[in-house]
C-alpha cells in the first residue's frame, strides 16, 4: 500500500478547506488578475496562425480538457496552430490544479509539478500552474509562437490591453511573460474554473444525498477499488506519478513521424533534466495522477471522452475494467506501453464484479461541477 507522508495529509486537510472556502465563494467575480487570466486563456490570437487558444484543448462544458469528441474517439491529441503538428497526449485537465506543489522528492516519490510528466516543475516561478500555462504558447505542436516577446506583443494590441498594463506594469520581456502566466494561473485556480459544485460537494457539506448505487460506489472507492490510494479526497489526486501499465494508443499520430515513440514520462523528464539513471529509471513511463473531479463532464450523455494520459480508453466503465482486471490471466488487455515501474499493487486484479465497477462510476459521475442541489 502506498504510504501516506504528513506532508500529503496536511494537503488533504487544506484541500477540504479549499472546498468549503470555493463553494462559499460567489461565482462569477473575477479579481483584475483572474480577468486577466480568462482573457488570455480564451484569446485564439495567441498562437502562430490566430487559431488556437488554450481553450481549444482545455474546454469548460467538458471538465476543462478536449472538447472534441471525434479527436477523443481516436488518437485523443489535438492539432496545434500549425496544421498537422500534434501533440504526444491527451489534454489533461485545466481545473483543479493550483495545489499541486513545487516537484520535489518527498523520500518514497516525486510529488508536484504539472503536465502529464511534471515538466513544469515550479522550480523557476514557484508555482507550477503558472509555469504550465507559459509551456503551450512556444510549442511548436500548440501555439507556436516564437518568442515571449511575440506573446507579449499580440497581448498589447489587444482589446483587453489596459488591463494587461494594469495587471502587469512594467516593461520587462521576462516580467510580462511570468505575469501572463500568473495571471492564466489564477484564473483556473478562480471558482469559475474550479468550482467546487459538485453533487459531491453538496453532499459534504449535507445539501444533497447519494443514491443508494453511488454510497456504494464511494465506499468501494474508498476501500475494495484502492482508487483513494492515489485519487486522494477532496481533489481527487495526490498529485503523484504513476505508470499504470495502459497500452499504447495505436492512433496516436506520433506513429506516423516516430514509429518507435515511448512515452517515458516523469523518467523521461527528469532524464532530460540532467538526473542520474538511479534517478529517472524508477520513473520511466510514470505519470501524473489526474484529479477525478469532472470526469465525467460532458455537454451530452454520449458524448465521447478519452483517459488515460493517451486516451487510450474511451468510457469511465472501461477504464474502471481495466484497472479491475489488467492483470487477470484471460482479459486481454494489450501489452503496456513501458513495461517496467507498473503499479501492480494498487490495481490490475482487484476482484471487483460487473456491479461494483458500475458503482464505482457512479459514484465519479457526482464528481462534475455544475449539479443544483434539490429544495
Amino acid at each position: 500500500m502506498r504510504k501516506k507522508t504528513l506532508l500529503a495529509l496536511v494537503f488533504a486537510a487544506a484541500a477540504i478547506l479549499l472546498v468549503v472556502a470555493a463553494a462559499a465563494s460567489a461565482q462569477g467575480s473575477l479579481t483584475d488578475q483572474e480577468q486577466l487570466g480568462k482573457n488570455l486563456f480564451f484569446d485564439t490570437n495567441l498562437s502562430l496562425n490566430a487559431n488556437q487558444s488554450c481553450a481549444v484543448c482545455h474546454a469548460p462544458n467538458v471538465g476543462w480538457t478536449g472538447p472534441d469528441q471525434e479527436i477523443n474517439a481516436h488518437g485523443a491529441v489535438y492539432e496545434g496552430s500549425i496544421p498537422g503538428a500534434f501533440g504526444d497526449r491527451k489534454p489533461p485537465a485545466s481545473a483543479y490544479a493550483g495545489d499541486s506543489p513545487i516537484l520535489y522528492w518527498d523520500g518514497e516519490k516525486w510529488v508536484g509539478g504539472m503536465f502529464w510528466d511534471g515538466r513544469a516543475t515550479g522550480w523557476t516561478l514557484g508555482d507550477p500552474l503558472a509555469e504550465q500555462a507559459q509551456g503551450p504558447f512556444l510549442n511548436l505542436k500548440e501555439q507556436a509562437l516564437p518568442s515571449p516577446a511575440a506573446v507579449i506583443s499580440i497581448v498589447q494590441a489587444s482589446s483587453y490591453a489596459g488591463l494587461f498594463e494594469d495587471v502587469c506594469p512594467g516593461a520587462d520581456t521576462t516580467e510580462l511573460y511570468n505575469c501572463i502566466g500568473r495571471a492564466i494561473a489564477a484564473y483556473e485556480r478562480s471558482s469559475e474554473v474550479s468550482q467546487f459544485t459538485s453533487k459531491y460537494d453538496y453532499w459534504l457539506k449535507g445539501q444533497a444525498r447519494l443514491t443508494g448505487q453511488e454510497q456504494w460506489g464511494l465506499a468501494l472507492f474508498r476501500g475494495k477499488g484502492k482508487c483513494v490510494q492515489c485519487h486522494v479526497e477532496p481533489l481527487f489526486t495526490d498529485f503523484t506519478y504513476d505508470n499504470l501499465g495502459v497500452p499504447k494508443n495505436p492512433e496516436n499520430p506520433v506513429y506516423d513521424y516516430n514509429p518507435t515513440f515511448i512515452d517515458a514520462g516523469l523518467g523521461g523528464f527528469l532524464q532530460s533534466a540532467g538526473y542520474d539513471e538511479s534517478v529517472w529509471g524508477p520513473e520511466w513511463g510514470k505519470q501524473k495522477v489526474p484529479t477525478l473531479r469532472n470526469v465525467d463532464l460532458r455537454p451530452f450523455k454520449k458524448f465521447i471522452k478519452a483517459y488515460s494520459h493517451n486516451g487510450y480508453f474511451k468510457s469511465l466503465e472501461e477504464i474502471v475494467h481495466f484497472y479491475n482486471t489488467r492483470d487477470v490471466p484471460g482479459a486481454g488487455w494489450p501489452l503496456p506501453e513501458v513495461p517496467v515501474n507498473i503499479n501492480t499493487t494498487e490495481l490490475g486484479n482487484l476482484g471487483l464484479s460487473r456491479g461494483e465497477e458500475l458503482a464505482i462510476v457512479a459514484f465519479m459521475k457526482t464528481l462534475s461541477d455544475g449539479y443544483v442541489p434539490k429544495k
